[in-house]
């Protein structure tokens, strides 16, 4: 009878774990680190190290402005672009003595809003009737307001108006035509005078102002022919 022998299974060969390769090279790379930082705090000066922690700082905690400065871009391109105005108050006083109280431009009247200052200039004293041809009487002192807001850094605007009756035969059709024509001849004496900057010109005809209610009647009626000199609390663009 045949016996059948089972024949010796092979030892079955150890392998070795190679998981500490992996512990070994994470301790080479953080000691490698540690020394780099050893030396590079070693050739740091202080001035340096300084710089380097308000950098960190600031990225880590960014203040108010820099938020507003990365939120905001163009409203700061927009504020550069912008010359530094002169403030209202002070200009005001400025003009009261050269305007209000001239000789040559009796009758004008400032007012003080909010976000401008307005000069109200006789247009009786500027301009004959249905003309926007300039008064020689006129030009003198028109120069020298020129020359003084040619040094004002603010936004300025013109605007004319008037109250004519007649226009039979006149070179203007209209009171809108007439008082947008008589802002551009004051514009053009301004410029004339050394102002370098923008102007705004425009014409309203017969149309009132509500600020000038508060004139008394002789000034509302001497003032429904008149050029209003805008001068704007902010400042015009270099």
């Amino acid at each position: 009878m045949t016996k059948f022998v089972q024949a010796p299974q092979p030892k079955k060969r150890k392998v070795l774990s190679t998981n500490w390769l992996v512990i070994f090279a994470d301790l080479v790379a953080l000691m490698l680190t540690f020394f780099v930082m050893l030396f590079s705090i070693s050739n740091v000066t202080a001035e340096r190290w300084k710089e380097m922690v308000d950098a960190l700082t600031e990225a880590l905690n960014p203040s108010d402005e820099t938020i507003k400065e990365a939120v905001e871009p163009e409203k700061k391109i927009a504020f550069k672009m912008q010359s530094q105005a002169i403030n209202l108050d002070y200009l005001q006083a400025v003009l009261e003595q050269k305007v209000v109280r001239s000789q040559s431009l009796k009758g004008s009247k400032l007012t003080l809003l909010e976000d401008r200052l307005v000069v109200s200039l006789p247009g009786s004293l500027l301009f004959n009737s249905n003309s926007a041809a300039l008064k020689l009487a006129a030009q003198e002192p028109l120069f020298t307001l020129g020359g003084l807001l040619g040094n004002v850094k603010n936004r300025i605007g013109i605007n004319g108006y008037s109250d004519e009756k007649n226009f039979k035969d006149a070179k203007y059709e209209s009171n809108w035509e007439l008082s947008l024509a008589r802002s551009i001849t004051v514009g053009n004496s301004l410029r004339k005078a050394g102002y370098k900057g923008d102007l705004m010109n425009y014409g309203f005809g017969n149309a009132h102002n509500s600020y000038l209610k508060k004139a008394d009647s002789i000034q509302r009626q001497i003032l429904s022919r008149r050029v209003d000199i805008i001068i704007s609390a902010s400042g015009r663009k270099k």
